[in-house]
């Protein structure tokens, strides 16, 4: 199951807690993202990693419009449960942090 990011909240460095629609919280460190380069590497100035929103409509955090991290990577990261198993099956971290197509959502 799809838990949707509903509420982030800085929490200094690269931190941020966040607040899933099944109530459960965690704070997750981006600092793992800051070496998988591309498009993360615009995280590193802490003043664009600051920037972050919650995307209401499809429940991600974003960076801008062209950078968020799967809902279900936050999930796993923040509440310690383990990644679905349609995940883990021969993905590098970069592609797991790559938000899945939603049926729909013309992606």
């Amino acid at each position: 199951m799809i838990h949707d990011v509903i509420s982030a909240e800085y929490k200094g460095g690269y931190r941020i807690e966040l607040t899933f629609d099944d109530g459960k919280k965690g704070t997750v460190d981006f600092t793992k993202y800051l070496s998988l380069g591309g498009v993360f590497e615009r995280l590193r100035d802490l003043a664009c990693f600051r920037q972050f929103k919650v995307n209401q409509e499809l429940g991600v955090l974003t960076w801008g419009n062209d950078l968020d991290i799967a809902p279900e990577t936050l999930y796993a990261d923040a509440t310690g449960s383990p990644l679905p198993d349609w995940m883990t099956a021969d993905k590098s971290p970069a592609e797991e942090a790559l938000p899945p197509t939603r049926a729909g959502s013309g992606g």
